[in-house]
């Protein structure tokens, strides 16, 4: 069982406020993921909690008890690194033995829980062998079976699969979503990587600039998204903001036309039209409700396309579209067509969803 609790953890680097008053709670059995920019303060909150850097100001809580003053060894809390950190001079065993036997535990002990770790992990043949004699992805899994060696309530990962090629990625991805399901512990997981957010969180905390801009499951983030930063952060290729003007039911864009959106929110004249993807189609060069763009260019992936735009405004558009649209040539004039039932609405000024104002 592993529960935590932050409440106005604050870190400061000098004059730097890297983290601005976090308040967070994480459920037991919960695979939660920071996501953000670099230098959003993710990696820095992980290691707060990891005890490797002292809060400026703040609680944080496990199972009920402060973590004030508690050593990093003393946490129940084992963290993999980006980098592995494995000793060079010894053997995977060793590597994945080194943190239980730190804990006093009998040869025997130490023995099963190796056994059981590389089991889990696949690495029975390379018990054997020095961290140089390793492929990247497994070098990651022996970082994770150190970790799990010592049986601790909370897993840290810090940026885990940041060092691997797209394909070991996705296979340790996978280990890991597998991984956690078998054992049930609580996970924390960093990453930039928003796709890795999407398909292993239970829920995801989206920082920026220090802050938490929002706290959601998967589902929630990305059709309800708090203000456009999320919106945009979540989802690939990226949400489109489109800044219109109004008129009445009418939002033009400069160089492009207008559209009626009878359903839109009527705070404000200033409004940013969220549209992802696959809320816009392609129309004929006279649909209604429509924007006229110049035809930029085609990624085409077999059996799907995505198309890009530029508006007359030079806000550039993605859509999803069939392989069919990849026929148009740079400079065509085409008609984007937004599905109104999947509009997104901020505020221009503030940038908040007027969903959740």
């Amino acid at each position: 069982m592993a529960q935590l609790s932050l409440r106005g953890v604050r870190k400061n680097f000098k004059n730097v406020e890297v983290l601005q008053g976090i308040d967070l709670d994480i459920r037991d059995r919960e695979l939660i993921v920071f996501v953000g920019p670099s230098g959003c303060g993710k990696s820095t909150l992980l290691r707060l909690i990891a005890g490797l850097d002292p809060m400026t100001a703040g609680e944080f809580v496990l199972n009920g008890k402060s973590m004030q003053g508690v050593a990093p060894s003393k946490r129940d809390i084992a963290m993999v690194f980006q980098s592995y950190a494995l000793y060079p001079h010894m053997n995977v065993y060793d590597n994945m033995a080194f943190g239980a036997r730190l804990m006093g535990l009998s040869k025997a002990e130490v023995q099963a829980r190796i056994d059981e770790a590389a089991g889990m992990l696949q690495l029975e043949p390379l018990l054997d062998r020095k961290p140089r004699e390793l492929s990247g992805g497994q070098r990651q899994r022996v970082a994770i079976g150190r970790a799990l060696a010592r049986k601790p309530s909370v897993f840290l990962l810090d940026e885990p699969l940041s060092n691997l090629d797209a394909a070991l990625r996705s296979d340790v991805r996978l280990e890991i979503a597998k991984l956690h399901r078998k054992i049930g512990a609580t996970m924390i997981y960093v990453t930039h990587d928003q796709v890795e957010a999407m398909t292993l969180a239970d829920r995801i905390v989206v920082m920026r600039g220090g802050l938490i801009e929002q706290v959601g499951t998967p589902r929630e983030l990305y059709e309800t998204p708090a203000n456009a930063f999320v919106g945009t952060f979540i989802g690939s290729p990226r949400m489109s903001l489109l800044e219109t003007t109004r008129d009445g039911p009418h939002f033009g864009i400069e160089g492009s036309g207008s559209i009626a959106l009878p359903g839109a929110p009527e705070t404000g004249q200033k409004v940013t039209l969220g549209l992802r993807p696959d809320a816009m189609h392609l129309g004929l060069a006279d649909a209604p409700d429509g924007f006229d763009a110049e035809f930029e260019y085609a990624e085409y992936l077999g059996n799907e396309a995505y198309l890009y735009a530029r508006l007359g405004d030079g806000t550039r558009v993605s859509l999803k579209g069939d392989t069919a649209s990849c026929a148009h040539q740079p400079g065509d004039t085409v008609r984007i067509c937004p599905d109104p039932a999947q509009l997104h609405y901020f505020d221009t000024e503030t940038g908040r969803s007027f969903r959740s104002a």
